[in-house]
């Protein structure tokens, strides 16, 4: 006990009892180190009071002011019990463990936690400017990689703040914190700060190196810029100073970004109009309709355009009804009303002008485009002159979409039209000149010419027109398809262009002219098979039929088939009926038989055929039918045979017709076969030839399945029971069931035949059959297997009954 009296008149302190001798001495003994005196605040925690806590811990924090944890543990104890009161009623409470951290901090005002604590503790009290400068001595004293653990608290506490202290502590955030701008921005404009939001919006544009944390592009940017500038117009500071220029950024961007022009445009009026500035406005909207490039813009900017000028009619429109109910004048305002509505009219009358524009600007080379900007001028002459000086000094022939042939012809005519046929000559004599990039054009452009001659009955200027445009060298060995050619060096050997010409020629000059003309398409090698066709037909006009002979030879030498099907076929038939020589017409004939495709022989030996019978021998038409049915088409070998059998029989008789039967059968496929023996058959029976005709029927039978030709079988025993006895009538049904028995074991034609009773069955009843199905049933019969009886699944079993055959015909009844 005298020791602890002693250690009570050492420390001055009469709150040490009896249990605590223990952790004195260890601190009188120790007293440099922290470790005796959190022993005993671990001591105090448990089993003392909170005074003797608060003692303990005021006197280690007092004998070692450098401890941080001593420091930690006292703050936080002394926080936490002081964090129930209310800041506003307890301040005293408040101040004093503000004073403890004030005075921990003098020592350790390099140790952020130390800070985080107070500044956490005086954000729950009101006193703004005492934690601003708290955050403020924080970031002073803390080294600058430990600010971010500050502005953690320090920005929430800013925009809790708002108003001008949120303003500054964000100034001097985002000078380390650049990232953080767009927030920035927004704070600002949440404060009201249109311009220095604008100024920080600048900023972050012309600093190629910002990244959005927020993902937003340089265009997205750049667009809410657009919108604070045109939204708050009135509100931002435009000038020198504030170094921000709306009209620069603003046409900045119609320069950037083509594809928004419109919306900036619009834009840029806008921001006008709020400033109260109309005449800029409309000089903006001015500028947009006849600078923008897509129709989009354009009726975006219009739409704009009209809504802004309805806006003040309107406007001065109800001034001017107030005026008239008190009964006052204004000439002026009346005047301004009278110019906007003259102003507002031109606006709509320039829109189709305007639209026009627009396509053009965007593609000068729309040949359509500058027609119809022609047809909107109508009857103003000087205008249209003054269009189609434009148009064809700005579309570039090779690039031309469109005839633009078609606009100088146009252009001629509008002069022809007004009677001055000299200046339509000098286009039209430009026109041709032009490097068109095709030589249609270039044709068609040199037969627009020559129309408008004929139109005025200038004749012989026509042909002169003509005769130049296809002047071409002796031997022309120019390509027309050449590509890499000018078209006025490929003109020459236009058909089309020498259609025309012979057409024209032929209309106002002599033969011997006309025949020039086709001579010189023929060395030309330029000519057609209408080339041809006319060309004869003109010499036969002319009674000059050798020659047409001639012309029809020398477009057979150059056209193989299939036009010269329809040359011979011309030429066969002019030949025939202009009676020539049968040995000629023999010669001829032979000629087109020679080497023509199976696919056109029918006709030419037909025609043959028939020449032989009129004019020359039956004997002679026959063979040439007989070759016929070896040279044609399969899909027409049978068509052929039935004609050869006809002619045959008008002229040597019905039994000539046997061995022309017989060849038709082997040389046609089954179902033609099939036909052919059906009329061999019947040809025989009137011929009284029974067992011939039956046996034919026999021959047939082998390709007649009794289940897919049942007419057949029909008409077979429909004679057997008229020419017929029992016996052959038995031997029909023998053959019947062996062909049968043949068709069951050939696999592919069951397939075949399952498959189309299936396809009968679904259409009938609805009720598909697969083809495999089918098959597999058959397949099974032919194998022999007797379906069971149904009765099996009770356990007995049923007699198998007798197999029937449905085409056995009972005899006994036939013979009653």
């Amino acid at each position: 006990m005298a020791s602890l009296s002693v250690i009570r008149s050492t420390t001055g302190f009469s709150s040490v009892v009896n249990e605590d001798f223990i952790y004195e001495q260890d601190v009188l003994r120790d007293p440099a180190s922290a470790k005796p005196w959190l022993g005993y605040i671990k001591y105090k925690t448990r089993h003392g009071s909170l005074s003797q806590q608060n003692f303990v811990m005021a006197r280690a924090c007092a004998q070692l002011p450098r401890s941080y944890k001593l420091w930690k543990m006292y703050l936080s104890f002394r926080v936490r019990h002081v964090s129930k009161l209310n800041p506003a009623v307890f301040a005293a409470e408040y101040g004093k463990v503000n004073s403890l951290f004030e005075k921990a901090l003098i020592l350790l005002n390099k140790m952020p936690r130390i800070w985080e604590m107070y500044l956490q503790f005086l954000i729950k009290q009101p006193a703004i400017t005492l934690v601003r400068r708290s955050f403020d001595r924080a970031l002073r004293a803390l080294p600058i990689t430990q600010h971010n653990r500050i502005w953690t608290l320090y920005i929430p506490f800013a925009n809790a703040a708002s108003g001008d202290t949120a303003l500054k502590i964000w100034r001097r955030y985002i000078q380390a914190h650049p990232e953080e701008a767009e927030n920035f921005i927004e704070l600002l404009i949440e404060s009201g700060a249109y311009t220095e939001a604008a100024v920080s919006y600048i900023n972050l544009l012309n600093n190629v190196r910002f990244a959005s944390k927020n993902g937003k592009g340089h265009y997205e940017l750049w667009t809410e810029l657009v919108d604070l500038l045109v939204d708050h117009a009135s509100e931002i500071e435009a000038n020198y100073e504030s170094g921000v220029d709306v009209e620069s950024i603003i046409r900045s961007g119609i320069a950037r970004f083509p594809d928004q022009r419109g919306k900036l445009w619009v834009g840029l009026a806008t921001y006008w109009i709020r400033r109260g500035n109309f005449e800029r406005a409309r000089d903006a909207f001015e500028q947009a309709i006849t600078t923008v490039m897509t129709v989009r813009d354009f009726a975006l900017i219009f739409e704009s355009y009209t809504e802004f000028e309805e806006s003040i009619i309107k406007a001065l429109m109800e001034s001017a009804t107030e005026r008239l109910d008190t009964g006052e004048g204004d000439d002026d305002a009346e005047l301004e009303l009278d110019v906007r509505m003259m102003r507002f009219e031109y606006l709509m009358d320039r829109r189709p002008f305007l639209v026009n524009d627009v396509l053009l600007r965007q593609n000068p080379n729309l040949v359509s485009e500058w027609e119809k900007r022609v047809a909107l001028w109508g009857d103003n002459k000087q205008e249209v002159v003054r269009t189609y000086t434009d148009a064809i000094a700005s579309v570039h022939p090779k690039r031309a979409v469109g005839s633009f042939h078609k606009l100088w012809a146009n252009y001629a005519r509008f002069y022809e039209q007004g009677g001055d046929l000299r200046n339509a000559r000098i286009i039209m004599e430009k026109a041709v000149k032009v490097p068109f990039k095709s030589v249609a054009e270039l044709a068609d452009m040199w037969i627009e010419w020559a129309e408008m001659e004929l139109r005025n009955e200038k004749f012989d200027e026509a042909v002169r027109i003509m005769t130049k445009a296809v002047q071409a060298p002796k031997r022309s060995t120019v390509d027309y398809f050449d590509e890499t050619l000018s078209a006025h060096q490929r003109v020459h050997k236009s058909w089309k262009l020498w259609s025309f010409y012979v057409d024209l020629v032929e209309s106002v000059s002599t033969l011997s002219e006309v025949k020039r003309v086709y001579e010189r398409i023929f060395e030309l090698r330029i000519a057609t098979p209408q080339t041809v066709v006319n060309y004869a037909n003109l010499l036969e006009e002319h009674k000059y039929y050798e020659e047409s002979f001639k012309i029809y030879e020398r477009g057979l030498d150059l056209f193989s088939y299939p036009v010269a099907f329809e040359l011979w076929n011309l030429y066969l038939t002019k030949a025939v009926d202009r009676k020539i020589g049968i040995e000629r017409l023999r010669d001829l004939f032979e000629q087109a038989v020679e080497d023509c495709p199976p696919k056109f022989a029918k006709t030419i030996y037909l025609m043959y055929g028939n020449l032989e019978e009129e004019r020359g021998l039956a004997r002679h038409a026959m063979r040439i039918y007989e070759r016929a049915t070896r040279a044609v088409d399969d899909e027409d070998r049978a068509d052929m045979f039935n004609f050869y059998i006809t002619k045959s029989a008008s002229n040597f008789g019905l039994s000539s017709t046997r061995p022309i039967y017989e060849r038709a059968i082997s040389a046609l496929p089954d179902a033609d076969a099939k036909e052919m023996c059906l009329k061999f058959a019947d040809m025989e029976k009137r011929l009284g030839e029974i067992d011939r005709a039956r046996a034919i029927y026999g021959h047939a039978s082998q390709f007649c399945d009794p289940r897919t030709n049942a007419e057949f079988w029909a008409r077979w025993e429909q004679f057997e029971v008229q020419h017929g006895n029992e016996d052959t009538f038995k031997e029909m049904l023998r053959i019947k069931r062996s062909v049968q028995a043949q068709y069951n074991t050939d696999v592919n034609f069951i397939a075949s035949q399952a498959l189309a009773r299936s396809q009968h069955s679904s259409d009938s009843h609805d009720h598909p059959v697969g083809a495999m199905t089918e098959l597999d049933r058959q397949s099974s019969a032919l194998q022999g297997f007797v379906a069971a009886s149904e009765g099996t699944l009770s356990g007995k079993t049923s007699q198998p009954s007798q197999p029937v055959n449905p085409d056995v015909i009972d005899i006994d009844g036939l013979e009653d």
